[in-house]
Parts: C-alpha cells; sequence; structure tokens
C-alpha cells in the first residue's frame, strides 16, 4: 500500500499525527466544550470534578473550555505570522534576485538593516507600550520577522536564475513577473513549505511568551495568558490542573511544529545534494 513520503519517516509521523490533533481540538472548540469560557459558569478556583474536569480560574471560567479555545488562539496567531511574514520574505527576496541591480541593492540593503535590529527587544517594547490586541500583534510579529527568510529566498533565487531552463525562457523574451510565477516559485515551494511551519513553530512560542508576561490581549483565551494567569494562583497548589494542561498542549503543539519542520529541512537537504551531485 502507498504511503506518502512524509509519513514514512516515523518523526514526521508523529508531529503530523500532533498537529491534526491538536487542530481537531480548536476547531471543535465550540462543540466539545461543556461550557463558554467567558462564563463565570461556577465559584472561583473549584478543584476538578465532573462537571470541571480542570477546575475552575479566579473568577469562575471553566478551564478545559479555556484551554481548547486558547489552543484555537495560538494556532491562529501562529499561522498567520508565519502567512504574512513568508509572503514579505519571499516577495522580497525572490524580487530583489530576480531583479538585480539597484533594486537588489536597496532592497538587500534594507534587509540587512532589518537583521541587524534586536526584533524581540522591539517586540517587547512595542507591544508593552501599544497593548495591541490580536490583530495588531500579529501585525507587529510578521513585520519583524521576515527578514532572515528574504536573504534565504534571495539566494537560491540568484542560485536558479543561473539555470538554464531559465536563461533559455528569458531569451525566448520572458519577463521577470514570467520567470517568478512559472519557474521561480514551483522550484522554491518546498523552501516555502518547509519556512512556513518552522514560522508557525516561532509565532506560537512568541505568542506565549509575550502573554507569559503579561503583554497579550487580555480580551482574548490563548494557551500563553492562561499560564500567566495560573501563575499568580500556583502558590495555592492550583498548577497541577490550572498551569500544566496549557503548558503540556504548547510544549506538544511546538513538538509537532518542529517534527514535521525537521523532516522538510531534511528533505529539502538532501534534495539539494542530489542536484548538486547530478542524480536528481
Amino acid at each position: 500500500m502507498y504511503k506518502p513520503l512524509i509519513l514514512r519517516s516515523r518523526g514526521a509521523t508523529i508531529g503530523l499525527t500532533l498537529i491534526v490533533l491538536i487542530f481537531l481540538i480548536a476547531a471543535f472548540a465550540p462543540f466539545i466544550c461543556w461550557f463558554d469560557p467567558w462564563d463565570y459558569s461556577s465559584t472561583p478556583l473549584q478543584r476538578p470534578s465532573s462537571v470541571h474536569p480542570l477546575g475552575t480560574n479566579a473568577i469562575g471560567q471553566d478551564i478545559l473550555s479555556e484551554l481548547m479555545y486558547g489552543a484555537r488562539t495560538s494556532l491562529t496567531f501562529g499561522l498567520s505570522v508565519s502567512a504574512i511574514s513568508l509572503l514579505l520574505s519571499v516577495l522580497i527576496g525572490v524580487y530583489a534576485g530576480i531583479s538585480g541591480g539597484i533594486i537588489e541593492s536597496i532592497l538587500m540593503r534594507i534587509t540587512d538593516v532589518a537583521i541587524a535590529i534586536p526584533s524581540i527587544v522591539v517586540i517587547i517594547l512595542v507591544a508593552a507600550y501599544l497593548q495591541p490586541n490580536l490583530f495588531q500583534l500579529i501585525l507587529i510579529l510578521s513585520l519583524l520577522s521576515w527578514q532572515y527568510g528574504a536573504r534565504t529566498f534571495y539566494a537560491q533565487t540568484l542560485s536558479l536564475k543561473q539555470r538554464g531552463y531559465i536563461s533559455a525562457a528569458r531569451n525566448f523574451g520572458a519577463g521577470n513577473g514570467y520567470l517568478t510565477v512559472k519557474h521561480l516559485i514551483p522550484d522554491l515551494y518546498p523552501i516555502m513549505l518547509a519556512g512556513f511551519i518552522i514560522r508557525a513553530r516561532y509565532a506560537i512560542f512568541m505568542e506565549a511568551g509575550l502573554a507569559i508576561i503579561g503583554i497579550f490581549d487580555p480580551t482574548t483565551k490563548s494557551l500563553g495568558l492562561l499560564m500567566h494567569h495560573a501563575m499568580e494562583f500556583a502558590y495555592m497548589g492550583t498548577w497541577l490542573w490550572w498551569l500544566l494542561p496549557p503548558g503540556i498542549l504548547l510544549a506538544l503543539t511546538i513538538l509537532g511544529f518542529s517534527l514535521v519542520g525537521y523532516y522538510f529541512e531534511e528533505t529539502i537537504d538532501l534534495r539539494h545534494r542530489s542536484m548538486s551531485s547530478g542524480r536528481f
């Protein structure tokens, strides 16, 4: 029986399984949650019971419902940041590589400046000052996460445009737009997919880190915010059912994306070696 290549790797299979399960939890949260996570459904700080399997938080909200909705927010944040920053990376890196000349110089100098900026410090300072909502925080992190990818796509574009079929297409009158859409982007798909997964993992981790230190939209539910609020009452022994579950779910989410990302990185590396040796 035929198996997709990704399922032939044990690590990638485990990672993909984790991602799918967490996606299902997030997607079907409104249908499987016993309570609305914003409702004050019971008395505060209840211990786990048959009614509230993970107890309640400091204002009487069901922690299990918060956990499921928190997974939705964390995944939405991670995938949104990954998609926007990847788009910026591809546009800037490929356009600089295919254009050459003054455009290449300007875009790469802008990229160098962006790389030199300590993005984590800027994110914390801007987020702490503006107290952004979820959408604004997605934009801030996206605008500070594209530069390394742009360098990668720039280097790959410089390599690809030396290939014979690119030169042949250009000799037949193909412009930069046609070459980019018909030849360069399809060849960059594997790197784009790997980059998307790795960026999503990074963004989910960043969201959790910012939320844990209190820099996040307080009107949302996220795994990081759940841990932030739980830490305030850890001295009361609530960590076992309030702090530990979101920490485990966050770790499994990052692990899933990491395992799948490592698979694509290894696949791309083997592909490049095969192309270099003439066996691909």
